[in-house]
C-alpha cells in the first residue's frame, strides 16, 4: 500500500486534532470543531469513543485518530473548504457539473445543509444551466432538489429535447425522463396556440396604424384613389396572417412560419429573438429602403412581444413529476450512500 501524503494548507496544521484520510491516501489534518459546527453527523461521530493515540497505524497517526473517507482528495479538499471559516479557506468555485455533482452528494451524505444550499445555487446558475440543462435536470432530480429540478426543466426548452447518452442518465428513471418529454411536448403545444390566435398581437398594437410598418394602411385621397404603395415588397394572401383584414408583408409571414416551426422543438422565447435577427438581415439584403429603415426597431419590439407571450404560455405548464422530493436518491452511479462511522468510534 502506498505511503500517505499530507494535504496542502490549510489542511496541514500542526495543531489539528484529527486526520481525515482520502480514498487516494492523502491525509487532511483538520479541526473537529469546524467539522462539528458544519455537520451534525460529524458532531455525533466525534462524540463516540476514539482509539488510544499510540504510535502510527491505520487508526492513528502523529498521535491523532485517523478517519478513512470514501471521497478522493480533490472532493475532500473542496468540501472541507466549505466547512472552514472563510478567513482560513476561501469557498471553492463550482462552475462545472462534475464538481457540483460530487459535492452535492457529499453535502447530503454528511448532512451539510449550508454547503448543500451553496451547491444548489451553483446548479441553478444560468451559466451552468444554459450549457447543459438536461444534465442539470438529472443531477437535481436525483438529489431531490425540487426548485432546481423545475428550473432545469424550463431551461431544457431552449434546445431540442432529443435524449442521448449523458453521464448522468442512470441518475434518473424512465418515468422522470418521460415526465420531462411530456412537459416539453405540452409547452410546444402551448406555444403553437399563439399562431392559431393572434389576439395577443392585435391587443398590443390596438389598431392598424400601430402596425403601419407591417400592413398597408394607405387611405384614399379626395378623388377616391389610393396613393402609390410605400414599397414593392410582396404581401401575403394567407388568411391566418391577416390583421384587421389587411395583408402583412410576406417577409413577416415567413418569419412567423419558420419561427413557429422551430418552437415545436424549442418552445422558448430565446429562439423567437434569434430568428428575428435573421429576418432583419434578410430584409436589409433585399434592399427595400422603406422596410430597411425601420425593420430592426420594429422586429426587435415584435420579437420581444412574441417571446414574452411564448414564455407566458409555457409558464402555465407544470412538470408532472412525483411531488415527494424527500425520497432518497435513485440508485445509480455517483449517488451517495448512508455513512457508517468507522469501527474505532464504537464496537463492531
Amino acid at each position: 500500500m502506498p505511503d500517505c501524503t499530507y494535504a496542502s494548507s490549510p489542511f496541514d496544521h500542526p495543531k489539528a486534532d484529527i486526520i481525515l484520510r482520502s480514498s487516494d491516501r492523502v491525509d487532511f489534518r483538520v479541526f473537529k470543531l469546524f467539522l462539528a459546527l458544519a455537520s451534525p453527523l460529524f458532531e455525533t461521530m466525534f462524540e463516540l469513543p476514539q482509539p488510544t493515540a499510540v504510535g502510527t497505524s491505520d487508526d492513528t497517526k502523529d498521535g491523532l485518530p485517523v478517519i478513512p473517507m470514501q471521497e478522493n482528495s480533490k472532493i475532500l479538499d473542496t468540501f472541507l473548504r466549505f466547512c472552514y471559516p472563510s478567513t482560513l479557506a476561501e469557498d471553492p468555485s463550482l462552475d462545472n457539473l462534475i464538481d457540483i455533482k460530487a459535492i452535492i452528494g457529499v453535502a447530503k451524505k454528511y448532512s451539510l445543509e449550508l454547503i448543500e444550499r451553496r451547491v444548489c445555487q451553483a446548479l441553478a446558475s444560468p451559466k451552468v444551466l444554459e450549457a447543459e440543462p438536461l444534465r442539470c435536470f438529472a443531477i437535481a432530480r436525483n438529489a431531490r432538489l425540487k426548485d432546481e429540478t423545475i428550473i432545469a426543466a424550463r431551461y431544457t426548452l431552449r434546445q431540442p429535447l432529443i435524449p442521448t447518452w449523458l453521464p448522468e442518465i442512470d441518475m434518473i428513471t424512465a418515468s422522470d425522463l418521460l415526465a420531462l418529454l411530456t412537459y416539453h411536448n405540452k409547452c410546444s403545444v402551448a406555444a403553437a396556440s399563439l399562431l392559431a390566435n393572434l389576439d395577443w398581437m392585435t391587443n398590443y398594437y390596438s389598431n392598424p396604424s400601430g402596425c403601419d410598418w407591417l400592413l398597408d394602411t394607405r387611405q384614399t385621397d379626395y378623388r377616391g384613389k389610393l396613393p402609390d404603395p410605400p414599397c414593392r415588397c410582396a404581401r401575403s394572401g394567407e388568411a391566418k396572417f391577416q390583421l384587421w383584414k389587411s395583408a402583412p408583408f410576406s417577409w413577416w409571414t415567413t418569419y412567423m412560419e419558420e419561427t413557429f416551426e422551430l418552437l415545436r422543438d424549442t418552445p422558448s422565447g430565446d429562439i423567437v429573438r434569434s430568428e428575428a435577427e435573421k429576418t432583419i438581415q434578410k430584409v436589409r439584403k433585399v434592399g427595400c429602403t422603406n422596410c430597411s429603415a425601420h425593420v430592426k426597431e420594429k422586429m426587435e419590439e415584435f420579437s420581444n412581444l412574441l417571446a414574452l407571450n411564448v414564455d407566458k404560455a409555457t409558464a402555465s405548464i407544470e412538470l408532472e413529476i412525483d411531488r415527494d422530493f424527500r425520497l432518497p436518491p435513485i440508485k445509480g452511479p455517483g449517488n451517495y450512500k448512508p455513512t457508517t462511522p468507522p469501527s474505532f468510534f464504537g464496537q463492531e
